[in-house]
């Protein structure tokens, strides 16, 4: 029987062939996903891109199988794992008999069938090509020699015809050994044959998650602010597998990770997930767990692969206390370097920029005070005129620990500026001392009063003192103070203060 593919269908063709060669009745999925990603990092384009190559983080994966073992030795070959699978932590156990059954050898195969390996099956073998050429077609037949580059194809009369890899092949059969997908394959000893459910559990890289929250920002009459808190968990799934109806758990933390990964603990791989019974659709339980955060799903949930799949983490939080602030950092944040710096001119230049932004205090008395995990926040607040949220502003955070509080820059302020110079400079190097002068501005263009922090970095040199100042201030740490300032409805603030240098 002869056997004709085109290229672009070999793969697909001789999957149809081989078929599957698992004996697995599929029983459930689980996985448990980590995250390597900096929060807000995962950009919209690789969503699309559909290799997880390159995707910022793993899981860990587990699935159950019921398979029919015959006593002694046997060989088990199972496809459903992912492409990106890490074969040093794949563990197989049957559950029905832990005892009698043992792993002898186990391998990964993954070189899959392509176009140029079906060809290579048949070097030095007979076979046909036809290759369009305009509108007829020739078709050659002979000796395979070659596919480095093309098809190298030696005719019945001795001469050799070079064509492309466009051709049109026929081959005169299948050959065995090819791989469709990749699989693991058990080199088992039983010791009581039977149907056994069996625990298939591995890592793989190409599937993150990450924490997204929405933020509905609201101006209260007593001056005070609110917000209504959202959070979605996103999963990005590009490992090379779906998941259908799966157990989902997500860690939250910074889980370090050897160059060598190992093997998922018998430990991990037998805890059991209780689905609580609920009207509505259960949705994530956080608790402890070691040094991180563990978020389970109450029911199963499906991740299809080359997918991003967005799960409510936890009920909108409504009425959260938040604080706004301004805040302008005129001067330079520069470190101290191996000795003063004594160049009247270095960092004198200041920004005109007055930041805005949120905080918002993780705690239970304000409303919310549960673990967040590290992501993306998104602001935004209602416009009364029509009734649609405006986009306001968005940061990333870090986990983030109940009693916490959020700091959110949103941008900076369009009505207030602020104006910072050097009035005056003096240095003595041989006392080795030197004082600067320093005048800031705020200038609020609103029709009502504002508050805004100053933040001056002393950075000229470790020793300092502030010798005199317009304003109170609070010293932040080793070379930072804070400078509370009040400006009218249009009008200007101005801050002056000495610091004095000794080294």
């Amino acid at each position: 029987m002869r056997h004709t593919f085109p290229p672009f269908v070999l793969a697909a063709a001789t999957l149809a062939i081989i078929g599957t060669a698992t004996a697995a009745e599929p029983l459930g999925n689980a996985l448990t996903i980590y995250s390597s990603a900096p929060a807000g990092a995962i950009s919209p384009d690789q969503y699309r891109q559909g290799y997880g190559g390159n995707v910022p983080g793993y899981a860990v994966v587990r699935h159950e199988r019921a398979m029919d073992l015959p006593a002694g030795r046997s060989e088990v070959r199972f496809t459903d794992v992912a492409g990106l699978i890490d074969p040093t932590t794949v563990s197989f156990q049957s559950l029905t008999d832990p005892v009698g059954t043992r792993v002898i050898e186990q391998n990964f195969q993954f070189d899959l069938v392509s176009t140029d390996k079906l060809l290579a099956k048949f070097v030095d073998r007979r076979i046909t090509v036809e290759q369009v050429r305009g509108e007829d077609t020739e078709r050659f037949s002979g000796t395979l020699l070659s596919t480095a580059g093309g098809i190298v194809l030696k005719q019945d009369d001795g001469t050799v015809r070079t064509l492309s890899h466009q051709a049109s092949v026929t081959l005169p059969s299948l050959p065995g050994g090819l791989i469709t997908r990749p699989t693991l394959v058990w080199d088992l000893f039983t010791q009581q044959a039977g149907t056994h459910t069996a625990r298939v559990a591995y890592q793989t890289t190409g599937i993150t998650w990450w924490a997204d929250y929405n933020l509905t920002y609201a101006d209260k009459s007593d001056g005070t602010c609110r917000v209504d808190v959202g959070a979605w968990v996103s999963i990005l799934n590009q490992s090379g597998a779906s998941y259908p109806d799966a157990k989902l758990k997500l860690i939250a933390g910074d889980v370090h990770r050897a160059p060598a990964a190992p093997a998922p603990s018998v430990k991990m791989m037998m805890r059991a997930d209780a689905m609580a019974a609920a009207e509505a659709p259960a949705g994530f339980e956080e608790k402890a767990f070691f040094e991180y955060h563990l978020y389970t799903l109450g029911r199963p949930t499906t991740l299809p692969d080359r997918s991003t799949k967005q799960i409510e983490l936890f009920p909108t939080a409504n009425g959260v206390a938040c604080e706004t602030k301004l805040v302008y950092q005129g001067g330079h944040d520069f470190g101290y370097g191996g000795e003063p710096y004594v160049d009247r001119f270095f960092g004198a230049q200041g920004n005109r920029k007055v930041e805005a932004w949120l905080e918002v205090k993780n705690g239970q008395e304000q409303g919310l005070g549960v673990p967040l995990p590290a992501g993306r926040v998104r602001v935004s607040k209602l416009d009364p005129a029509d009734g649609s949220l405006e986009f306001i502003g968005e940061d990333r955070i870090d986990h983030t620990p109940r009693n916490e509080t959020l700091h959110l820059k949103l941008g900076n302020a369009f009505d207030v500026v602020g104006e910072r110079k050097q009035t005056d400079f003096r240095i003595d190097l041989a006392r080795k001392t030197m004082s600067e002068e320093i005048e800031i501005r705020i200038r609020n263009r609103k029709a009502v009063p504002v508050k805004v922090l100053v933040k001056e970095n002393l950075y000229r040199w470790t020793n300092w003192r502030i010798a005199t100042s317009t304003h109170t201030f609070d010293k932040q740490d080793s070379r930072t103070i804070l400078i509370p300032v009040s400006a009218g409805a249009d009008q200007e603030a101005v801050v002056k203060y000495t610091v004095r240098y000794s080294w």
